[in-house]
């Protein structure tokens, strides 16, 4: 069964570990940022990785498929930032991504982006967005999705776009997701390694080699006046806030009291918490973003390890979305033969 999938903006390729394991070949990536290659490149050996800007990657130098995955940049649709939307540069990058779709053609796509794609002020943006996917000759569906209902140990929500090909007559169902109905906490996740983690070295150089446990470092320092105007803490029993791409903003570890109010936009750390506040570490949020402890990442500053988890999708809800849409396309092969009289690429799902 041949089912060969390209990765755009892969990142460290979370998604794109998902879909393997889900059974899908992930074939062909492209990552831009020279922080990220190395950690790509040792975790997804059979990939190849086009480092190249996809603005200069011409479509025909990229493979055909019958999937592509990947969410394009999203700072530019943050709820935190200016949410300049498709004017910022970031922004058209969705462009290159409704290009390649459409000179490659295959049989769906997914995309991910943050819930402030959803807000009011992008709404014409968005209806742009789904307009120019439905011209490359898809069926769009999206919906605003929170990880801990599958699986991953963190609040997260985020927006997954799922297109289908018109000619497969079919959209993707997000009721066909199934929810869990226990969702996994911190002790889940994250208790054995509570004895184990260590400071970075110079507050956010790595230890190297001498972690005992790959990566299990924590970002020392201050706390912004923005970070102390929440509480940061979650219980053990508690799914973790969300997995931020800085390490700055890491959560606290919950070997430590909850925050207490203080005042308005004010928090301080509770004087009488019977361990210290730290951030969690590297490896603690690789667990919570559902990455495997085989999965090594690469970096000489703590905060391009924590960049690199965050701005990834949770490897558990990649595995659901991928199995749900193999599902779906296995589905449609009883009812239609996907090989060349489709789109004229030499693929079957028999």
């Amino acid at each position: 069964m041949n089912q060969p999938v390209i990765s755009l903006f892969a990142g460290c390729g979370g998604l794109d570990l998902g879909f393997s394991q889900a059974g899908f070949d992930v074939i062909w990536a492209n990552e831009f940022d020279r922080e990220i290659w190395q950690t790509y490149e040792a975790n997804h050996p059979q990939t190849f990785l086009d480092k190249r800007s996809i603005r200069d990657i011409p479509s025909e130098e990229i493979p055909d498929c019958i999937g592509i995955i990947g969410g394009p940049p999203c700072q530019s649709w943050s709820e935190a930032g200016s949410q300049r939307g498709i004017e910022d540069e970031r922004g058209q990058l969705f462009l290159e991504y409704v290009r390649v779709l459409r000179d490659k053609q295959p049989l769906f796509f997914l995309a991910e982006n943050v819930s402030g794609l959803l807000h009011q002020k992008h709404r014409q943006a968005l209806n742009n967005i789904i307009a120019a996917f439905e011209e490359a000759g898809y069926w769009v569906t999206y919906k605003l999705l929170n990880a801990v209902d599958y699986q991953v140990p963190q609040d997260r929500k985020r927006v997954i776009l799922v297109g289908y090909h018109m000619q497969l007559n079919q959209r993707f169902d997000f009721t066909h997701l199934i929810p869990h109905s226990q969702p996994l906490t911190l002790k889940d996740a994250i208790w054995d390694l509570r004895e184990t983690a260590i400071p970075a070295i110079d507050k956010c150089k790595t230890n190297g080699n001498t972690c005992q446990i790959p990566n299990h470092e924590y970002m020392t320092g201050g706390f912004s006046s923005i970070y102390m105007s929440r509480n940061r803490v979650r219980s053990w029993d508690e799914p973790s806030f969300t997995i931020q791409a800085g390490g700055r903003h890491a959560p606290i570890h919950p070997q430590a009291n909850k925050m207490i109010y203080f005042d308005k936009d004010k928090f301080i750390f509770d004087p009488n918490s019977p361990l210290p506040y730290r951030r969690l570490s590297v490896r603690e949020c690789a667990r919570i973003q559902t990455f495997p402890d085989n999965f090594i990442f690469d970096y000489k500053n703590l905060n391009a390890g924590y960049k690199m988890i965050g701005n990834a999708v949770p490897v558990r809800l990649s595995y659901e979305l991928a199995t749900t849409i193999l599902r779906n396309l296995l589905n449609a092969s009883e009812k239609t033969v996907l090989q060349t009289e489709i789109m004229g690429l030499p693929l079957s799902l028999r």
